[in-house]
């Protein structure tokens, strides 16, 4: 089992001019934040002349059918939905296996992002299950950089993401998971998001690429000192749509309020014209 990262610089250097360098980094987790995975026994056939790849699927505890035997990987694109299906090697009429579900909002926040961070999918599962995923999810290729379970350090039983090791400038680098294990190295670079279920009528990822361009669009010197304030918040997105709404309405009475002297401003100087013009 590899317990330290492969290199003690995950990303390349920074790209220099005339190349454009976002000036945030984004460090994406994939399971739980942007697919949820789901085992399922399909009476399904396999799709003739597939390709396939060979893989131990990456929760093999949860493998009854067919244990301890070769099982391929083989990817289904569907609306919304994502599937790993491993299978015996003749074609059998019943197909088990993960299905991929793809978050609600996934292209919204890459697009809406890509601007102003460089994003970097960086995942504790292998590189086999993770890449052709990334793959599906973004035909743009907005998604930088790739990293998997192998750049990880594997600490008391978890894999963490050591945010010193990406060769970054670590105040700009926000690293969004649904486990704050992930980043416990770093607890102040983090965003521990609630663990998606699947609900397909989910609008996290809106709302988190309204928070993240916020912090961007702010020019904010070190992420740190927002990440903070929300470190100790079960759901951090919820936590600042609470304080967006209250500053919204802060600034509305304060707006109502400097309407509401200016009409009294208004009403007392035509008082007093009315009254110097009486006494002419």
């Amino acid at each position: 089992m590899i317990i330290e990262p492969t290199s003690p610089k995950l990303l390349p250097d920074p790209l220099r001019e005339p190349y454009y360098q976002p000036p945030y980094t984004l460090v994406l987790e994939l399971t739980d934040v942007l697919l949820h995975p789901e085992w399922s026994v399909r009476t399904t056939p396999f799709l003739p002349n597939t390709p396939q790849l060979p893989l131990t699927p990456p929760h093999p505890g949860l493998l009854a059918p067919g244990a301890g035997r070769t099982f391929h990987l083989r990817l289904y694109l569907r609306p919304y939905l994502l599937s790993l299906t491993c299978g015996l090697h003749a074609p059998s009429p019943l197909a088990t296996g993960w299905r991929f579900k793809k978050r609600p909002g996934i292209d919204y926040l890459f697009q809406q992002l890509a601007p102003l961070y460089e994003i970097v999918i960086f995942t504790a599962e292998t590189g086999m299950t993770a890449y052709p995923l990334i793959d599906s999810i973004d035909p743009q290729g907005f998604v930088m950089y790739r990293l998997f379970r192998d750049a990880t350090r594997y600490m008391e039983g978890h894999h963490v993401k050591d945010v010193s090791c990406l060769n970054r400038d670590t105040s700009k680098v926000i690293l969004v998971d649904c486990k704050r294990e992930a980043f416990s190295l770093q607890p102040f670079n983090g965003m521990a998001l609630t663990k998606w279920d699947g609900n397909s009528e989910d609008r996290t990822l809106y709302d988190l690429a309204h928070f993240l361009k916020t912090i961007a669009l702010s020019g904010v010197d070190d992420v740190r000192s927002v990440l903070e304030n929300y470190a100790l918040e079960d759901d951090p997105i919820e936590a600042f749509k609470r304080r967006q709404a209250q500053l919204a309405q802060e600034e509305e009475q304060r707006l109502a309020e400097l309407a509401q002297q200016k009409k009294q401003g208004i009403s007392l100087g035509s008082i007093a014209g009315r009254f110097w013009r009486s006494k002419q």
